[in-house]
């Protein structure tokens, strides 16, 4: 039941016995023609004169020209743009195949099929990876759901917002397009595992790029140090 001051302008339950609908709408129709009052001016200009107002105060202002695509746009840096599967800093992918960016997609743009690594074909650490990943930029919204989904801080997203095309078949954007590029010091995998004997070496890791030892001999395992990619 909802409230009123003035007791007789209290709505009833729809429901009670002897209820009357057409009544309780005729009283609160009174009650709000009684209680309304006329509009009050705050301008002593008429009506049209201050719809003209608003249209030659803004023949005054300076015109923002932007000289795209010449000049090119400088974005926020937490831009939502074009997506980016990282890698590890040997070279290995940091996807999964767990899909659950996929799952939380409102869109349903993405596609993800895992595969099984194996020690002669490995390319991320621990057992699966992501065989195949499509992104369908025809219906994602750049909500940023998928990456907040990940696991693995594998999917993330770039200032790239210059999709557009011709060809509805070249927005779906599969995995070798949305792969991070190799750096200098990396591995284009298939390869074995570089930082460690384990996945969690990859994912436990200190800021410097270097994976806590889990005893004195195991701080001597790489004699080169490895370049660490910051997403």
């Amino acid at each position: 039941m909802t409230e009123h001051r003035d007791a007789d302008r209290r709505s009833p339950e729809p429901h009670d016995p002897g209820h009357d609908m057409v009544a309780q709408t005729a009283r609160e129709l009174a009650h709000r023609g009684r209680d309304a009052g006329p509009a009050k001016r705050t301008s002593w200009l008429p009506a049209p004169g201050q719809g003209f107002g608003v249209t030659f105060a803004q023949i005054f202002r300076k015109v923002t020209t932007e000289e795209y695509p010449e000049v090119p746009k400088v974005t926020k840096p937490r831009y939502h743009g074009r997506h980016v599967l990282n890698r590890h800093p040997d070279g290995l992918e940091k996807c999964v195949g767990c899909e659950l960016c996929a799952w939380a997609c409102p869109a349903d743009a993405i596609y993800v099929e895992g595969g099984d690594n194996t020690e002669d074909e490995r390319y991320s650490p621990g057992e699966r990876y992501g065989r195949v990943y499509q992104i369908n930029y025809l219906r994602c919204i750049f909500c940023g759901l998928c990456i907040e989904a990940c696991p693995t801080r594998s999917l993330t997203m770039s200032n790239d917002f210059e999709l557009a095309d011709d060809n509805r078949a070249d927005l779906i954007y599969t995995k070798e397009q949305l792969m991070a590029p190799l750096l200098p010091g990396m591995e284009a995998p298939p390869h074995a595992m570089r930082l460690g004997d384990d996945e969690k070496d990859y994912y436990v890791r200190e800021a410097g790029g270097a994976a806590p030892p889990a005893d004195p001999a195991a701080g001597a395992r790489d004699d080169q140090p490895v370049p660490v990619n910051h997403p």
